[in-house]
């Protein structure tokens, strides 16, 4: 990570001098001290100034912000990034006249473009690892509960007809939430099959 070094009167005026010519403020870096200084004799004679190197913080906040703004322009789509960070977790929502284009088909360029900002995020290996949840027009809400809705629908189906029924391929997190809807119904059983991208959750009676 690239330093830049820094001078003055005391280790407190280096530091000033550092915030001022970086724009920034000192929760946004680190530094660390080379030399405290001293006055010298009668603070003339023999004095040496304090000296500090200074390195900027990585803002992945920022980053993110930047990364999906450069996107939505590049698309030509108007939109407002707001972005949360909870407890280690990153929301991203995304503001905006005409998100369908966002969304895609299923979700899944609002997934491809959450992936790709993980990546954004989540590039320094030396930073704890971020989980990020990209949403707009609150689809991810909606999703989960049409996928619900069709996890208890497709369960009731398979006891009726007494036969398996394999769900469409869907990511890990949308079988997750399958898995999770139907753990309490003794009647039937879930698993997963296939690779992915094609992976799906089967339903089956619990023998």
């Amino acid at each position: 990570m690239e330093f830049m070094e820094f001078q003055g009167k005391t280790v407190d005026e280096a530091l000033s001098v550092a915030l001022k010519e970086l724009s920034t403020t000192k929760e946004k870096i680190e530094y660390e001290v080379i030399d405290h200084g001293n006055k010298g004799f009668l603070n003339f004679i023999g004095s040496k100034p304090a000296k500090i190197k200074v390195t900027l913080k990585r803002d992945y906040i920022e980053e993110a912000r930047k990364f999906l703004t450069d996107i939505l322009n590049n698309m030509k789509v108007e939109g407002k990034v707001i972005i949360k960070e909870e407890k280690g977790n990153i929301n991203i929502n995304i503001e905006g006249p005409n998100m369908g284009i966002i969304i895609g088909y299923r979700g899944e360029t609002l997934d491809s473009l959450q992936y790709l900002v993980s990546l954004v995020i989540n590039k320094n290996h030396e930073n704890a690892y971020k989980r990020v949840v990209l949403n707009t027009e609150n689809y991810r809400e909606k999703r989960e509960e049409t996928l619900r809705r069709l996890a208890q629908k497709t369960a009731s189906r398979v006891v009726k007809n007494n036969k398996l029924f394999k769900l469409e391929p869907m990511n890990p997190y949308e079988r997750r939430i399958i898995h999770s809807e139907l753990q309490g119904n003794t009647k039937i059983r879930t698993f997963s099959e296939g690779e992915e991208p094609y992976r799906r959750v089967v339903i089956d009676i619990n023998n």
